[in-house]
C-alpha cells in the first residue's frame, strides 16, 4: 500500500496527542485493557498501521500473544477478565456507532462501570476516541502498517 500523502506531522500535533495518551495512561486502567480496547477498535476499523503499532504496545503491555490472537473473538475466550470484556463490550458498541446509533446502551455502561470507575472510563472512552481518530485518519491517507506517529 503506499500512502496518500508524505507530509510530516506538525509537532504540535504530536504534542497535543502525547498528552492524549498521559491521560489515558494516568486514569487507573491496567495499560494492557487499554491496550486491548486499542487493538479491538482497530480490527473493527481495519487500520493496518494501527494493528501494527497496536500489537507492539500490548505486547510491551504484558498482553500474551495468544490474548492477542484470540482479542477478534474475546467474546468466546475464557482467556479474556470480567473487567476486560466489559472494556472490550464498551469499545465495540462506541466504535459501530455508525451500524446502530443507540450502540452504547445502558446496560453495556452499567457492566463497564462495574469493574470500572468514572477516572477510568473516562480513560477507557479517551483510548477507544483517539484509537478512532487514529483509524480514520490512517485508513484514509493508506499509512502502511509499520508506520509510527512519533
Amino acid at each position: 500500500m503506499t500512502a496518500r500523502t508524505t507530509t510530516t506531522i506538525s509537532p504540535d500535533v504530536i504534542t497535543a496527542v502525547r498528552h492524549l495518551y498521559k491521560a489515558m495512561y494516568a486514569s487507573g486502567v491496567a495499560a494492557s485493557t487499554l491496550e486491548l480496547v486499542h487493538l479491538r477498535a482497530s480490527q473493527i476499523n481495519g487500520c493496518s498501521a494501527c494493528l501494527d503499532a497496536g500489537v507492539e504496545t500490548a505486547q510491551k503491555a504484558g498482553v500474551s500473544v495468544e490474548k492477542l490472537l484470540a482479542t477478534s473473538g474475546w467474546t468466546e475466550s475464557p482467556l479474556f477478565t470480567d473487567a476486560e470484556k466489559a472494556a472490550l463490550a464498551l469499545t465495540e458498541a462506541a466504535t459501530r456507532l455508525a451500524d446502530n446509533p443507540g450502540a452504547v446502551t445502558d446496560e453495556i455502561w452499567a457492566q463497564a462501570a462495574q469493574h470500572f470507575d468514572d477516572n477510568q472510563l473516562n480513560g477507557i472512552v479517551l483510548m477507544l476516541a483517539t484509537t478512532n481518530f487514529f483509524n480514520r485518519i490512517n485508513t484514509t491517507l493508506r499509512v502502511p502498517a509499520g508506520t509510527r506517529w512519533g
